[in-house]
């Protein structure tokens, strides 16, 4: 028996919203991330991005366990010698409360192009409101 690898044709892809409202940012990311690699679908193929779209909204009301919005810092770098900037959870939180959801589920995708063609599957809004209703996505609730 052959195994069945999907093709980019045969792929249907579906929108799901998450209301990120009081959930905990890991547990989130992680089935966020399933949702947008297919892993969810009996045609997950590994070489194909089988994914769907998610839209998570109140991404500014979302949880940290412990004391991680003092102590948890996203660190970058410039790209100039001595460019590595750290910037402490609750200042992300003040002014882009969005990339929070962001940088957690993009490093549980892919370091490849096709998981970069996975994030751009995400659509993260820290409010109530989208502008995805065109698209008539389905309310997904998380375990």
């Amino acid at each position: 028996m052959k195994s069945y690898m999907a093709k980019a044709s045969d792929i249907e892809r579906k929108w799901y919203v998450i209301d990120a409202k009081d959930k905990v940012l890991g547990r989130l990311a992680t089935e966020v991330a399933t949702v947008l690699r297919g892993k969810h679908k009996p045609t997950y193929t590994p070489h194909v991005d089988t994914g769907d779209y998610v839209i998570v909204i109140n991404a500014d009301k979302i949880k940290l366990t412990g004391n991680k919005w003092q102590q948890k810092i996203h660190a970058y770098h410039t790209g100039y010698p001595g460019g590595r900037r750290e910037v402490a959870y609750t200042e992300i939180r003040d002014k882009h409360p969005e990339r929070i959801v962001e940088y957690a589920v993009k490093g549980m995708l892919p370091k490849s192009r096709l998981g970069r063609k996975m994030f751009t599957k995400l659509k993260v809004y820290a409010g109530e409101t989208h502008p995805h209703e065109a698209q008539k996505p389905e309310t997904l609730e998380l375990n």
